[in-house]
């Protein structure tokens, strides 16, 4: 049986010189790799007591759904801005090439419910820290992270010393 690691395709030098691309589609697009990782991270958070599951566009939606199907949560959207048809919260934050903003429904958190954020990768943080602003503004409580994908080498988790991080797969480097 093939490790979860055995799906990632990595590709050096994307997208500029010295950087080691991690290509999840290569995941997805294979049945066994697509179950192992949906597995892989549920299991790494089976222990844990949520609410509701929240996850990012667009690879958050592919790896949250499930996982919220599967333990019969609702699951929450959040978006690029513009791209949600009602009353929204929105952050914005820092990229290392610019600005992105995210927003989700105004009333897809209530307070008090316990959140489990499910994303694709965690490189500097930056995205979840964003997306935790969000959760805790409308009074939910970030009880857990669980992404497939960690790339340490870029300290992402540093940021987020205060919630449970799990990754199915850590790679040292960038």
């Amino acid at each position: 049986m093939k490790k979860l690691e055995d799906y990632v395709v990595s590709i050096p030098d994307f997208p500029e010189k010295g950087i080691i691309f991690r290509d999840v589609t290569s995941v997805l697009q294979d049945a066994e790799g697509l179950k192992l990782a949906v597995d892989t991270m549920q299991d790494k958070v089976r222990d844990l007591d949520y609410d509701v599951v929240v996850g990012p566009e667009s690879r958050g939606f592919i790896f949250g759904t499930p996982i919220a199907y599967n333990n019969n949560k609702p699951f929450v959207l959040i978006r690029k801005a513009g791209k949600l048809p009602r009353e929204t919260v929105s952050v914005s934050y820092d990229l290392e090439y610019g600005k992105a903003t995210i927003e989700m429904h105004k009333d897809s958190i209530k307070p008090g419910q316990k959140v489990l954020i499910v994303d694709d990768l965690i490189a500097t943080g930056g995205t979840t820290e964003a997306m935790i602003h969000l959760i805790e503004s409308l009074g939910g409580q970030v009880v857990g992270i669980v992404v497939l994908i960690e790339l340490a080498g870029l300290k992402g988790r540093e940021k987020l010393k205060n919630y449970r991080l799990e990754s199915a797969i850590c790679y040292p480097g960038k």
